[in-house]
């Protein structure tokens, strides 16, 4: 559902005043607000691990998980979009004092849903490339133990490595972490 007609196009300013003041949650892209659905029970469980998995080994390291409902801000795409997961390093920069804004994340965690996959997969991503944060970016299956990792190198390009199985592991570099996807998939019926 959108919040824009033909004739009139929202700002950031104007959509983070309405977002803050909102039940549900909103995305917003181009000057225009987007209501977001509701999650699964697969999804809210993957996504629900893979924080659990992160927050609890970044314990006394340098960054912070967030789950779903911290909003991360890509400038050059005039977008604010709620990520399942994300991770910062080192000082986590928000846009303003509400501290609700993230502006430099270093790895980003989506969970695939039908009507999502294929907007995370391409546009999404092309999006999130240009956060010059961004260290990986990982897709997460819902059907199947499969997560699809870009991390990017020094020279910019993106290398893609495609874990399987409930034997597979996913080595962080970004944020020094392991996530063995038998502890992404917990309590996941496939």
């Amino acid at each position: 559902m959108s919040r824009k007609t033909k004739d009139s196009y929202v700002t950031p300013e104007e959509y983070l005043a309405f977002e803050r003041a909102a039940e549900h949650k909103n995305e917003y892209f181009d000057g225009e607000i987007v209501a977001m659905t509701g999650a699964s029970r697969k999804h809210n469980l993957i996504a629900g691990n893979v924080f659990a998995e992160l927050k609890r080994q970044l314990r006394g390291k340098p960054c912070e998980a967030y789950i779903s409902d911290m909003r991360v801000r890509i400038q050059s795409a005039n977008l604010y979009t709620y990520p399942d997961v994300v991770v910062a390093c080192d000082a986590p920069e928000f846009e303003d004092a509400e501290v609700d804004t993230l502006l430099n994340p270093v790895l980003i965690v989506e969970v695939l849903s039908k009507s999502t996959a294929s907007y995370d997969r391409v546009e999404k991503f092309g999006y999130y490339r240009t956060l010059p944060s961004l260290e990986e970016y990982l897709l997460v299956e819902q059907a199947q133990y499969h997560v699809v990792q870009y991390v990017r190198q020094k020279d910019g390009r993106w290398l893609l490595a495609d874990i399987r199985g409930a034997e597979g592991r996913i080595e962080l570099s970004s944020v020094g972490c392991v996530l063995k996807l038998a502890d992404v998939y917990e309590r996941v019926e496939m």
